[in-house]
């Protein structure tokens, strides 16, 4: 009997050692674009903002989805509205990604069916504002601290009285935020 289990455990340890161990796959990195790198061969480079708690730019292996970016990018604030995205959508390098704040968008245009993706500037937060292109995070809490300050924006070219948005920060802006 005792020959019987040595000789079941030495096949089941056999078995065991010939199997390869899986290696994990490998993780996505946040890039850090002040060293000017590059990340890691094979790998894609998206812009992820709005409702996650790192926006910039994170590093996902090639064949990515939305998900995978948002996982990357440490998942999503409890204000992210993700019925808004297709998580299962491919991504591709240099592709931006905005993640928008529940009540962000407006119904859907009846003209065309696709959603207003605008951002309402006096009501969207700065995680939000940082959706916006050119719009990071010293610039958002200003627009956010002036809308405090001085009450909401009446008309879009309100904004050029927050301290670094000039002419032609406003005309980037123009089309992509409503203002009451």
């Amino acid at each position: 009997m005792r020959l019987l289990g040595v000789c079941v455990l030495a096949i089941v340890v056999g078995i065991g050692v010939g199997r390869p161990t899986p290696s994990p796959p490998p993780e996505p990195m946040l890039v850090d674009t002040a060293a000017g790198a590059t990340g890691s061969p094979g790998g894609i480079t998206v812009h992820v903002s709005g409702a996650v708690p790192a926006a910039g730019l994170v590093e996902v292996p090639e064949r990515s989805r939305v998900a995978d970016v948002l996982a990357a990018a440490g998942g999503v604030t409890g204000l992210a509205d993700l019925t808004q995205l297709n998580l299962a959508e491919p991504v591709s390098d240099g592709q931006r990604i905005v993640v928008p704040v529940v009540g962000s968008a407006t119904a859907p245009d009846p003209a065309n069916g696709a959603a207003d993706r605008r951002i309402r500037v006096n009501e969207a937060d700065v995680s939000e504002l940082q959706g916006l292109p050119g719009v990071g995070p010293v610039l958002a809490q200003a627009i956010a601290s002036y809308r405090d300050e001085f009450g909401p924006f009446a008309v879009v070219e309100d904004l050029l009285d927050v301290p670094g948005i000039g002419e032609g920060k406003l005309a980037t802006l123009r089309e992509l935020v409503i203002v009451p």
